[in-house]
């Protein structure tokens, strides 16, 4: 346990950080899972839809710092090549 004032603080800080972080996180991961599962039941207009929302996602977690811009642009970039492959 933390002794000084402004430790106690950081202690509080660090928590409410990574909850923020851990929201970010899966609700990018949702978006991406989402996009792929219309992508495996062949659902074109699904998976656009989906597609928006996770890079909509994606892009949020880049700004609050939980991913780096090139894991971004990498997610975005392996979700669009697999959508434009659709049939």
């Amino acid at each position: 346990m933390a002794n000084m004032k402004n430790a106690e603080k950081r202690v509080r800080v660090a928590a409410k950080q990574k909850q923020a972080n851990n929201e970010y996180q899966s609700s990018m991961k949702t978006a991406i899972k989402n996009v792929e599962k219309a992508i495996l039941n062949n659902d074109k207009v699904k998976a656009n839809d989906d597609l928006k929302v996770a890079i909509k996602r994606i892009d949020k977690a880049t700004k609050a710092g939980v991913i780096t811009k090139n894991a971004s642009a990498r997610y975005k970039s392996n979700l669009t090549k697999k959508v434009n492959a659709m049939e």
